[in-house]
């Protein structure tokens, strides 16, 4: 990425967005992912070499048409294509490009970028040196590319996650995200991820489920780490005081804590208890937008501070 003239001087006249927007993603945005790909699954030259990486290459993009063609209950992408025109790449682009529909763009950006992530770390992938690198770069430029556009989306952990703060994010999302990666913890890294994919598509309430989920599932983890025994059918409440006891916060430190305990034990739970866990009654409740945001780093960086202090023992 180059810090071009053009960019310094919309940043000097403060035309460089400073609200995320989340509804579409600009031309440009979806230009320059298009550009990433050609960088690493592929690009239109290696597809049409037909003695060298075109053979990978073909199937590689065929891979990732059928698979959205499949969940979309569709025979192609675009317009009806004779099978036998393997043009699978130009499909993908024309796709992406065309469609109005946020969800699905984000859709191939996921699913293209898990594929770079997962599969183009080969060193086989169409004879390139540093491969694992480049898979790294793409992620990054992809990452950099929604912070310059001002879309409020990264990928992390092989998802797309929505972002609301970059500093939140910085602080608290991302960190989580990297302890929760660590053994012993992937039902409650499962659960956050699928807290921020229900964020992301405005199911709020399941989103703060798995906000509670999540935070069940790091204690527990923590507890059978350390070997603390507790009940099978343990709540968040009596999980925060197991870990309480087995002085998970030292003693010397546990008077300055009291404002976390009434923060872990009334923060998390109760959100998800009086706004989603129980029936709603005549009148749907409906959680709003800015409240599960505040949850969801709220339960990140609970997490962090769980998980940072069982690795960490006073």
């Amino acid at each position: 990425m180059f810090n071009l003239y053009s960019k310094r001087q919309k940043a000097l006249r403060g035309e460089v967005p400073d609200v995320y927007s989340y509804d579409d993603l600009p031309h440009a945005l979806k230009v320059q992912i298009i550009h990433i790909w050609a960088d690493t699954l592929g690009s239109e030259q290696d597809y049409n070499d037909t003695y060298g990486c075109a053979p990978k290459v073909v199937k590689l993009y065929k891979f990732i048409v059928d698979t959205l063609c499949r969940e979309y209950g569709l025979f192609s992408l675009t317009a009806v294509r004779d099978r036998r025109d393997q043009d699978y790449l130009n499909e993908l682009k024309d796709f992406l490009l065309q469609t109005n529909e946020v969800e699905k763009q984000l859709d191939v950006v996921e699913l293209t970028f898990v594929y770079i992530d997962r599969v183009t770390r080969d060193s086989e992938h169409l004879g390139r040196y540093g491969a694992s690198s480049r898979a790294d770069a793409a992620i990054g430029e992809l990452n950099s590319r929604f912070r310059e556009h001002g879309v409020g989306y990264q990928f992390l952990e092989g998802e797309i996650v929505r972002v609301d703060s970059e500093l939140i994010h910085v602080e608290a999302v991302k960190p989580a995200l990297r302890l929760l990666n660590e053994e012993g913890y992937k039902g409650a890294q499962d659960e956050f991820l699928s807290a921020y994919e229900h964020y992301r598509h405005g199911k709020h309430k399941e989103a703060l489920n798995e906000c509670l989920k999540a935070f069940e599932s790091v204690m527990k983890a923590i507890c059978d780490k350390r070997g603390w025994s507790y009940a099978p059918n343990a709540t968040s409440k009596s999980l925060i005081q197991v870990c309480f006891d087995n002085q998970l916060v030292p003693q010397m430190w546990q008077q300055q804590f009291v404002s976390l305990r009434s923060l872990l034990e009334s923060g998390i739970p109760a959100a998800r208890n009086k706004l989603s866990g129980h029936g709603q009654g005549a009148t749907p409740t409906v959680v709003p937008d800015y409240l599960v945001a505040y949850m969801l780093h709220m339960t990140a960086s609970t997490l962090v501070f769980l998980a940072s202090a069982e690795k960490n023992p006073a």
